[in-house]
């Protein structure tokens, strides 16, 4: 069903995942409308891919639709070691993903929370891109990128993805992540 509702909506989805456990990262990320295309492509894509998201969509009253969505609540004004909590998750489950919001919100941002990328090193699982085209209506799925031991290359290979990708409401890319 997800398919055809973004298929009569006008949007495709290009290139898949090949790997049963991964971090996914959607970028970028400038409008609610975001969430419900992101619903959409996970639901034609794989409905087994978890979010996070921050913690106030989680409570009353529409709480209970985030979670059966498969929402993770992050709570961001606390230290709850989310990073080690996710990473564990991924070493427990044969085939767990998750997909977040590098930016951390819709507003510009001048540099993308790194979470992600220290969930898919300390869990060892890849990193998938997926770039939100609302100009050419495209969901675009990178090829899994490992994390080496070279932040800040790994980082400029995926700011390169989204470079060209137009949010709803276009904001520039962080120069560098690090």
């Amino acid at each position: 069903m997800s398919k055809w509702i973004l298929k009569l909506l006008g949007w495709q989805i290009q290139g898949q995942p090949s790997t049963t456990k991964y971090v996914m990262i959607l970028a970028p990320h400038t409008s609610n409308w975001d969430f419900i295309i992101g619903i959409l492509a996970r639901n034609a894509v794989d409905p087994s891919i978890k979010y996070m998201g921050k913690s106030q969509l989680f409570k009353a009253p529409w709480g209970w639709l985030f979670r059966a969505l498969g929402g993770i609540p992050v709570y961001r004004d606390s230290h709850n070691n989310m990073v080690q909590q996710i990473a564990e998750r991924f070493n427990r489950q044969s085939d767990f993903k998750v997909v977040m919001a590098p930016e951390g919100t819709r507003s510009p941002v001048t540099k993308w929370k790194m979470g992600f990328y220290h969930i898919a090193k300390q869990a060892q699982v890849p990193i998938l891109a997926v770039g939100l085209d609302y100009q050419n209506k495209t969901i675009s799925i990178k090829t899994e990128q490992h994390t080496s031991d070279d932040m800040a290359a790994d980082c400029q290979q995926l700011l390169a993805f989204y470079q060209g990708i137009a949010g709803k409401y276009p904001k520039a890319l962080p120069k560098s992540l690090t």
